[in-house]
């Protein structure tokens, strides 16, 4: 796939920026912690209302799944000539695509729901796969992700804490999101190292901690003692029966956790008699007037 993107994404070296708004700032600081750790370049994640103009990138990617936010579509104007525009949408006919200088149209990853889940996905595996990663392993764990039953104590807990560290933690916040919008729920998310430090004091009985990527060593002991339930199926080090709830008990790729959080909104969401793709207050895209910004 990345031989397939030709200029459309940062080479080697470049200084880039990755933005967005709700789903896509999150699924942005994943991109970002990636490339960077890959080597591949020094890489800041911003939301589009937090965009420090004038500080000097080479490329910035603008992540917009219906391509209309007003928010990103103001930066794109506000930086046009300043550095290289990279737009990643779900609809090649929508505004963004004709606002940089590259758009890269992922329309087989649209969807009709408010809440994001696919197009979320689809962006971050073409992050990755434009790093040259391998996304074989990751797929068929989203496969196993799909099949499998979902953890019972996530399910009827009454709050969830999600935890990640370094490009996870981009997906903890997206879990909590998810959660939030399609079901109204009580949701927090923190960097994994950064729960001792005061989040810790809300976990207890009824309560689930969900982690992506590899546990803290001690975290596994320290949230047992507070009698929530933990989550853990993408650490790496784990085994089989130990948190995992999987069909064949191996780990699974942190994405492909993500796909288990998107289905436990669904699930928490029609426990609770509501509707996931239509939440109260929310629409598919923020346009905003004069009087919004």
């Amino acid at each position: 796939m990345a031989a397939h993107l030709g200029d459309a994404f940062p080479a080697t070296g470049e200084r880039v920026a990755v933005v967005g708004c709700g789903t896509s700032w999150f699924i942005a600081q994943s991109c970002a912690a990636l490339r960077e750790t890959s080597g591949a370049g020094e890489t800041d994640a911003w939301p589009a209302s937090g965009f420090p103009v004038g500080r000097r990138y080479d490329r910035v990617v603008l992540i917009s799944r219906s391509g209309t936010t007003t928010e990103v579509l103001e930066l794109a104007a506000a930086l046009r000539g300043s550095a290289v525009l990279t737009g990643v949408s779900a609809d090649g006919s929508a505004p963004l695509a004709a606002a940089v200088d590259h758009a890269v149209v992922l329309d087989h990853a649209d969807e009709q729901s408010v809440v994001q889940t696919r197009f979320a996905t689809s962006a971050l595996a073409l992050f990755r796969a434009a790093l040259g990663e391998s996304l074989d392993a990751a797929v068929a764990d989203a496969e196993r992700a799909l099949a499998g039953e979902l953890p019972a104590a996530a399910v009827t807990a009454e709050q969830h804490t999600f935890l990640g560290t370094g490009w996870t933690y981009g997906l903890a916040q997206e879990a909590a999101l998810k959660l939030r919008e399609a079901a109204g729920a009580w949701t927090e998310a923190y960097p994994a190292m950064e729960y001792r430090h005061g989040p810790i004091s809300v976990t207890g009985p009824g309560r689930a901690v969900w982690v992506f990527g590899g546990l803290p060593v001690g975290l596994e002991e320290e949230i047992g003692a507070t009698g929530g339930a933990l989550v853990a199926g993408s650490d790496p080090h784990r085994s089989a029966g130990r948190g995992t709830a999987l069909s064949g008990g191996e780990p699974l790729d942190p994405m492909a956790d993500l796909v288990r959080a998107q289905r436990l909104a669904v699930a928490v969401a029609l426990e609770a008699g509501l509707d996931p793709d239509t939440p109260r207050h929310l629409t598919r895209s923020v346009i905003l007037g004069e009087g919004g910004r």
